[in-house]
């Protein structure tokens, strides 16, 4: 897999990787039936979402100032955009609050957002509410010239976890004991969803975001001030023309929470559940990010929640060290796989084997490396970082992620039993 001395060095130099999402987006994926971008001859000074996507079946164009369903929510700033949506900061009259609202694609009546309302009202049914996944408020249609777009109202959080290592913290990790609260919490959601049998199907560091302190009570202009004066990036044509009914004026750029809306006191709630599911509704496949993708999801078998608890493994393991257990640098499904066997000294089951050896991959090598706990105290004990936890410390984690990268799904233990673990129970209160 790797080259003993060239790869250790290769990975030391990526000790930060983030995912570039906000909190409350969908999962990225390319739209099915959308024409090619060279086809659309638009362009734009902000570097946001994909202009061609501006066409039927895409995006919705928003503009600054709006209101939705029928007045109720007045549109303030873009927080953020994916594969399958627009999301944004909006006053809600109504209620006297500031939400996001995502905005879907409109293909195919948007499989993705009905499903995804589908476990969001699911969740919205237990009680007591769930502490550590984001909370559904509301949710409409919205009839536009790209078509008709399920819009979903949700609670305003902060930064992601990748954001807030960014701007805090420059050795690109968090502090052992954070990194532990944060972990417990996210715990906590994942085993919330899975009692009720959800798979969240996106489990990263990304779909992690902090809570923020209650700003309802200032005004919009002071509101706007926090996240930071919208940029702005006309949207012109090529060759000269009008814009066509479905492209917006201008593209917003993305809004910074920077240093207003994080403390370290604040928890930590799941977000994104885009590709979330239930047993009745389980999907062939995922779009986790590679480095975190579970094998099942690989060898394309039949998946069920706990594809969440390898996702939450590789989790963990960034949380502490500030990267996940394998190579997010030009990774291959072969190379991966060979990595996740050296790493966790797991055998692949005998039902892969054959498919495995024969993915078309040329630059997948000889597999020589470290174990997963060998480079969990390489990374953590680095000698240029902050260590506030202990070499036992360490060792414990490394028994816990390895309970969760473990090949059969059915050998892994729940989010429910690692909590009951010692090494959580005594740690911080959530």
């Amino acid at each position: 897999m790797f080259a003993a001395t060239s790869q250790l060095i290769l990975r030391r130099v990526i000790v930060s990787w983030s995912i570039p999402q906000l909190s409350t987006t969908c999962s990225s994926a390319s739209f099915s039936t959308l024409p090619p971008m060279d086809q659309f001859p638009y362009t734009a000074t902000v570097d946001a979402e994909p202009l061609h996507r501006y066409q039927k079946g895409g995006y919705h164009p928003v503009t600054l100032g709006s209101f939705l369903r029928n007045r109720r929510y007045k549109i303030l700033h873009k927080l953020g955009w994916g594969g399958y949506s627009t999301v944004w900061a909006a006053r809600d009259h109504r209620a006297q609050t500031y939400v996001a609202i995502k905005i879907c694609i409109s293909e195919r009546e948007n499989d993705e957002a009905n499903q995804e309302l589908n476990v969001m009202t699911r969740l919205g049914s237990i009680h007591p509410s769930p502490r550590h996944v984001v909370r559904l408020l509301d949710d409409f249609d919205l009839m536009g010239p790209n078509g008709t777009h399920k819009c979903l109202v949700l609670e305003l959080l902060g930064p992601s976890i990748p954001e807030t290592i960014d701007v805090r913290f420059p050795d690109g990790r968090l502090p052992g004991k954070l990194a532990k609260t944060i972990a417990k919490q996210a715990l906590i959601g994942l085993d919330t969803l899975h009692q009720h049998n959800i798979g969240h199907g996106d489990i990263h560091t990304g779909n992690l975001a902090f809570t923020v302190p209650c700003v309802n009570n200032v005004s919009e202009e002071e509101f706007i001030k926090i996240l930071g004066k919208p940029g702005i990036g006309p949207v012109r044509r090529s060759d000269g023309k009008d814009l066509e009914p479905g492209v917006p004026d201008y593209i917003v750029r993305p809004a910074s929470y920077r240093s207003h809306f994080w403390s370290s006191s604040n928890s930590v709630k799941i977000v994104d559940l885009g590709e979330s599911f239930l047993p009745t509704t389980i999907p062939q496949t995922l779009h986790t990010p590679l480095p975190v993708r579970a094998p099942e999801v690989i060898f394309g078998e039949r998946l069920d929640y706990r594809v969440d608890l390898w996702s939450m493994g590789c989790m963990l393991f960034e949380l502490f060290v500030g990267q996940p257990p394998f190579d997010s640098f030009l990774l291959t499904p072969k190379i991966l796989v060979g990595q996740m066997q050296e790493m966790t000294s797991d055998a692949l089951p005998e039902r892969w084997q054959n498919s495995w050896r024969t993915m078309d991959d040329k630059s997948a090598a000889e597999i020589s490396g470290p174990t997963l706990q060998e480079w969990l105290d390489d990374m953590y004990f680095d000698g240029e970082r902050n260590e506030d936890l202990t070499k036992e410390d360490i060792v414990r984690l490394g028994e816990i992620i390895r309970k969760l990268l473990r090949f059969e799904s059915s050998t892994r233990v729940s989010a429910r039993e690692i909590l009951n673990d010692p090494w959580f129970s005594c740690g911080p209160h959530s």
